[in-house]
């Protein structure tokens, strides 16, 4: 009995432990901010994977309304709303994220969702990148999903602003776009 009981303790804990966030800002993760999920954003975000539950493709629509929230809160917290994409020569600006920043905020955001059981037909993948100045494009990160049948699918919030609906495309699209800065 006490191992079962030290077993709950410890999935109780790890799901506890999921919802404080180090949400990386100022590009490159220069800034770390604590941002705790409220009962009632956990409440809102556990509702809105609810309406995913019926395919693969609804739960990807719900895990783009569920990256907004996660960065609705976020940006309230930090104080500083995000812009779109990046300008270059603006590092260390508090609140401003580049793709380093979004893809970390957003990787750690989809495991909490994993952790709490809210993905039913997609586990995290590893973040990946497109672009290596030789091919004309910037580097460019994103976090990933993969779905039951192995598709990876990017989850890319860049291109928004704080609070966005972020890019969710096949990561094989995703990797063939992004020149010039274009999605």
């Amino acid at each position: 009995m006490p191992i079962l009981v030290f077993a709950v303790l410890c999935s109780t804990a790890s799901v506890a432990q999921a919802q404080n966030f180090s949400v990386c800002h100022g590009y490159s993760c220069t800034f770390q901010t604590k941002v705790f999920l409220t009962g009632a954003d956990r409440a809102r975000i556990a509702s809105i994977m609810a309406g995913g539950r019926g395919s693969a493709e609804a739960e990807r629509s719900a895990v783009r309304r569920a990256v907004q929230v996660f960065e609705r809160r976020s940006t309230q917290v930090i104080g500083v709303t995000d812009r779109p994409k990046m300008d270059f020569g603006k590092g260390r600006q508090r609140g401003q994220m580049d793709c380093v920043d979004e893809s970390t905020n957003t990787d750690h955001f989809l495991r909490y969702l994993q952790s709490a059981g809210l993905l039913r037909f997609h586990s995290v993948g590893r973040r990946d990148a497109r672009g290596s100045f030789l091919d004309g494009r910037y580097p460019h990160f994103t976090a990933v999903l993969r779905d039951r049948s192995g598709t990876l699918w990017a989850v890319d919030s860049w291109y928004e602003p704080g609070g966005g609906l972020p890019d969710v495309m096949r990561l094989a699209e995703w990797k063939g776009r992004g020149y010039g800065g274009v999605r």
